[in-house]
């Protein structure tokens, strides 16, 4: 049986560049980067390289690139570094009701702190415009952590749109965007733009899991989160992963331009509606200009675990929602206010650039297989 893996907002499978390059830097250039030998030389070109390429990747110089374990502790850094190194320009912070739990759970905890912080929920049609994120900024505003993309439904945030109105009203707030599920598939300009910082991460893009960047913008401060060498700048100590550092450099050098990933992802999105689409059973939760990497939908009835076992059984893999959640109800559901049932058996389609039409009807079978099985058993055990 054919394997059919649609879950790449979790994680992706690691191109064989990427693979390779970590290989060749765990077995020939092996050096610590800081040693001042040959072999450390060469891994610290190595690093020097994929530093680059992180950079081009997301519209910025080199310089401003400091690689983390990945996008949690890219977001950590930036959220508590950036209120540490302001103490006294404010306790205000504006984000979103739907962030990733990494941006989330440091937002709560800092509010646990004792700052007054503005959640702003997505509207209806799952987006927020630029003048509702400026509107919530004011004077005291410390922070503002928006995401671009939202991991679980899609939404694309316009953030960018509202940086020149945010800095009018918030001169001393530091910008900062998870850019995690948009790097590597929509183009970025983070310099242009004029964000503080923005974090991304490999494994979203066919590199390894456990190696991510942060983005800090020249000028912008922060303080580090652990202490020890001077690596990175001293913003993140420690002996850099340089196999996985320079596999995130080689899977970035594997991807297509974004105009034609969006083209197919465009395609494969048109086909799967065009096969769910007319499905009484089945709902499809489209964010009004969201991505078409990240299709979701829910069967009202039927408990999103009970028919990720059933795809599963048959080598169909997506998700119920964000992988950081554990199976737990999705936050950013609820706080959207969709009803129960729907939240309850929502499912996550995301999708990468090896996926094809035979996916996309695999899983359409798959489903509605599901739906006709499930509905012939016990109702009160579908919708336990």
């Amino acid at each position: 049986m054919s394997q059919t893996y649609l879950d790449n907002s979790a994680t992706t499978r690691v191109c064989a560049a990427a693979a390779d390059a970590a290989c060749r830097l765990m077995t020939e250039v092996y050096g610590n980067p800081s040693s001042l030998h040959t072999l450390g030389f060469r891994a610290e070109q190595e690093l020097t390289a994929a530093r680059r390429q992180v950079a081009a990747l997301i519209g910025t110089e080199e310089g401003e690139i400091t690689f983390t374990s990945g996008g949690t502790e890219a977001n950590n850094l930036a959220i508590f570094g950036a209120v540490a190194a302001h103490p006294h320009d404010g306790r205000h912070i504006v984000t979103t009701a739907v962030e990733h739990a990494s941006v989330s759970a440091c937002i709560d905890a800092l509010e646990r702190d004792g700052y007054t912080v503005t959640h702003l929920v997505p509207d209806e049609g799952g987006t927020l415009t630029a003048d509702t994120i400026a509107a919530a900024c004011r004077p005291d505003t410390v922070l503002v952590a928006v995401m671009l993309v939202n991991n679980e439904i899609g939404s694309r945030f316009p953030i960018e749109q509202a940086i020149p109105a945010i800095r009018r009203i918030a001169p001393k707030a530091h910008i900062h965007c998870d850019a995690v599920q948009a790097a590597g598939k929509l183009p970025i300009r983070a310099s242009r733009w004029g964000v503080d910082s923005m974090a991304v991460s490999a494994h979203k893009i066919h590199g390894p899991k456990g190696v991510g960047a942060l983005y800090l913008r020249k000028g912008a401060r922060i303080l580090p989160r652990q202490l020890g060498g001077k690596q990175e700048g001293g913003l993140r100590c420690g002996t850099e992963a340089a196999p996985l550092i320079a596999a995130f450099g080689a899977a970035i050098g594997e991807l297509p331009p974004p105009a034609a990933q969006m083209e197919h992802y465009d395609t494969l999105r048109r086909h799967l509606l065009s096969r769910l689409g007319d499905n009484p059973a089945v709902r499809f939760h489209l964010p009004t200009g969201g991505v078409p990497y990240i299709i979701h939908l829910s069967v009202p009835g039927y408990k999103s675990e009970t028919l990720l076992h059933f795809l599963a059984q048959k080598e169909i893999y997506v998700s119920s929602g964000s992988a950081c959640s554990k199976g737990a109800k999705s936050p950013v559901l609820t706080a959207m206010g969709l009803p129960a049932d729907e939240i309850d058996s929502a499912l996550r389609v995301s999708l990468c650039r090896d996926n094809t039409i035979e996916d996309m009807d695999r899983f359409a079978d798959g489903l509605s297989e599901a739906i006709a099985t499930l509905a012939r058993k016990d109702r009160s055990y579908v919708g336990s």
